[in-house]
């Protein structure tokens, strides 16, 4: 059994707290969050505390909190020579305390408060300083997924990156679509089957494979036409530098 104290209960943390709570080999002793908060119905046995000098002992103590925060909150810890992870996919593994042995524990996937995921299929990216602390954390990461992998700070950091261009940024363009459609008192529903077969092919396809659309074709009066339509919007901007890096590409 392989005990966990959570730290931090935003979207991935409380995400982890729903997978966790159902896993064999894993108990949750305790969350800890800097506020008051309301936990769900599984989750209301299990303590809580606001005190960080009342943290109970555990295998290993998960931080879930905003990136530039994790090195400040770490050197407060009132433990030593305990595993505590951070599960950022951009911070380096060394940003955690030096009294304390030091991990990542980086589930690569989008969290809301409001949605359940289903962990399976996610991957889990751990790095640690010893051996022994690695195959913790791959116990604890196969609890949940069936994908854990070893990977370093550098490369996570690179994986972090990819992620942003294809969660991050293709979501802010979600918003734009939505936000011209709502102009004309178009539902956004009509985009989403052309969304979920783009993100489908790439079961088959390369992303490169998979490209399609005006830019591609080089259907410049098309272009032409979007782009008159955009005057003094500044998405005119993204859309002429898409342009420009596909037919570069």
């Amino acid at each position: 059994m392989i005990n966990v104290v959570l730290l931090g209960f935003g979207n991935l943390n409380l995400n982890l707290c729903r997978a966790f709570i159902d896993a064999e080999n894993v108990e949750i002793k305790q969350i800890y969050n800097r506020n008051p908060i309301k936990l769900e119905t599984p989750f209301k046995s299990i303590p809580f505390t606001e005190d960080l000098s009342k943290l109970m002992e555990a295998d290993v103590y998960i931080i879930g909190i905003p990136d530039d925060d994790i090195s400040g909150f770490s050197e407060s810890l009132p433990i030593q020579n305990r595993l505590v992870v951070h599960t950022s996919g951009a911070m380096e593994m060394d940003q955690l305390a030096h009294r304390n042995r030091k991990g990542v524990l980086y589930p690569l996937q989008t969290f809301s408060k409001h949605r359940k995921v289903d962990f399976k299929n996610i991957p889990i990216c751990i790095e640690a300083e010893n051996k022994t602390d690695l195959e913790m954390l791959e116990k604890l990461g196969n609890s949940i997924s069936e994908n854990t992998i070893e990977i370093s700070t550098s490369k996570r950091a690179r994986l972090h990156l990819a992620a942003v261009f294809v969660n991050n940024f293709v979501n802010y363009l979600y918003q734009i679509g939505d936000e011209i459609l709502t102009k004309e008192a178009l539902s956004f529903d009509l985009l989403k089957p052309l969304i979920f077969e783009t993100a489908s092919k790439i079961e088959y396809l390369s992303p490169a494979e998979a490209q399609t659309g005006p830019a591609r074709r080089k259907d410049q009066k098309t272009i032409d036409k979007h782009l008159q339509m955009l005057q003094n919007s500044p998405n005119s901007e993204f859309y002429e530098l898409f342009t420009k890096a596909l037919r570069q590409k």
